[in-house]
């Protein structure tokens, strides 16, 4: 059967607007890679362009100048890590069966989203640029810890209604708990330049989940009173 002209027009246009957004983004792994590698200051188009395989204009065709490219190149690797971390949390339930064993599966999830390539990337560039970009702080907060930090509340606090925890403020508590798991992982992989394998991160969830359950933990009910 023939297309009409207007299914063949509409078609034309959704495999050109998807060609777009795979450029878009192909640009913006590009960016970031680039600005990650060589920093932001010695970052140029050239070479974000090269990494991308397009041409120059096609950059300034997506994005306003390099900045703005930074901006966008970061807040979309925070969007991608915070799928993973908000998914990692997400096995945290009030039913589960065992709570000592469920932290721990949960802090290793995290410790493994944490130590990803990326995210020490990002930690690292928004280090070196937070006095030129005092606002992505935020920005990046917003589209990620914060988001984690929130559900993980969340959680502990239906873990709390359940029974299963004794705290006051499930916010401070997992504020708590995200401390005690992340605090010592940077130093001891020098943020992320020397290995921390899947020993060592398992090892510092359990620390963590120790030192929290032994604060949280619910006292138990007497069965005979």
């Amino acid at each position: 059967m023939r297309r009409t002209g207007t299914a063949a027009a509409g078609t034309a246009g959704a495999v050109g607007a998807r060609g777009r957004i795979d450029k878009r983004q192909a640009i913006l792994d590009a960016a970031f890679a680039v600005f990650a590698r060589e920093g932001y200051p010695q970052a140029s188009i050239d070479l974000i362009a090269g990494e991308a395989g397009v041409a120059k204009p096609t950059i300034y065709n997506h994005f306003e100048n390099k900045e703005s490219l930074f901006r966008h190149a970061m807040t979309a690797t925070a969007d991608r890590a915070s799928v993973k971390t908000i998914a990692a949390v997400s096995r945290l339930s009030a039913d589960v069966a065992d709570v000592r064993v469920a932290f721990v599966d949960v802090g290793c999830a995290l410790l493994e989203c944490y130590c990803a390539d990326d995210s020490w990337a990002l930690r690292r560039l928004l280090h070196a640029e937070i006095t030129r970009f005092p606002d992505l702080y935020d920005l990046l907060g917003a589209s990620g810890p914060e988001q984690v930090g929130e559900l993980f509340a969340d959680r502990l606090a239906r873990l709390a209604l359940a029974g299963r925890l004794q705290l006051t403020d499930p916010v401070e508590a997992a504020e708590q708990f995200l401390a005690l798991l992340t605090g010592p992982v940077a130093g001891r992989s020098a943020l992320g330049t020397r290995p921390f394998d899947q020993t060592q991160r398992r090892r510092t969830a359990e620390a963590a989940t120790s030192t929290f359950l032994r604060a949280f933990t619910a006292a138990p009910t007497d069965a005979s009173a």
